[in-house]
Order: structure tokens, then C-alpha cells, then sequence
């Protein structure tokens, strides 16, 4: 059985430039180019690494972030190894990941 290649879109289809005065070209990218990506909140703290996608028949159904060291989510999990971001949460993905801020749990430094 001949090996498939899954690509799934996870950018804009394509997207008007004032300055070129026409569409652009499709921006893509592969799902192994998510691997090890860094994801940051739309409040700019550093959030963790994408450790993999979670995938439905037809659909990216969320990512799984591993808590890095130095990383917010170490700070409040604790041991825990990471967390599942539903796709929804998802704001941009380019070269990091941006995630809406109602993805953080709560976390009150004070409380350590």
C-alpha cells in the first residue's frame, strides 16, 4: 500500500494586498512544520511547544503543548506534562503559534 501525505490547511486561502493591487498566492503550511513550535498568548507570554496535532477525518480538532521549561504553562501545572488547545483558541500561525488568552488557566503567582 502506497504511503499518503496529509496536507491540511491551517493558514488563510488566500488573502488582498493593497501594495501588489491583487491576490496573493496560497499560504500554506505542513503539518510536521507545526512540530516543536513555539506558542506564545495574543498578550505576548510564552506559552509552551506544539508536541503534536490532533486531527478528526476532515479537520484539526486541537494542538497538544507541552510546558517547557521557562514556559507559563511550567509555572501552573506544576508536573503536568502539557495541555490540549482546542483549534478555535487558535489566533495565527506562521513562524510561532498565537493562542487567545482565554486558553491560559487562571494563575495567581502569589498563591506559590
Amino acid at each position: 500500500m502506497k504511503k499518503q501525505k496529509l496536507y491540511i490547511l491551517i493558514t488563510p486561502l488566500l488573502f488582498l494586498s493593497k501594495e501588489a493591487g491583487g491576490i496573493q498566492m496560497l499560504k500554506m503550511k505542513r503539518i510536521t512544520e507545526t512540530y516543536d513550535m513555539r506558542v506564545f498568548t495574543d498578550t505576548g507570554d510564552y506559552f509552551g511547544d506544539v508536541e503534536e496535532v490532533i486531527v478528526t477525518e476532515t479537520k484539526i480538532f486541537g494542538w497538544k503543548v507541552r510546558a517547557t521549561k521557562n514556559s507559563f504553562l511550567a509555572k501552573v501545572l506544576g508536573s503536568a506534562k502539557g495541555v490540549i488547545v482546542p483549534h478555535q483558541l487558535v489566533k495565527n500561525i506562521g513562524d510561532i503559534m498565537i493562542i487567545s488568552k482565554s486558553a491560559v488557566p487562571s494563575y495567581n503567582p502569589d498563591d506559590d
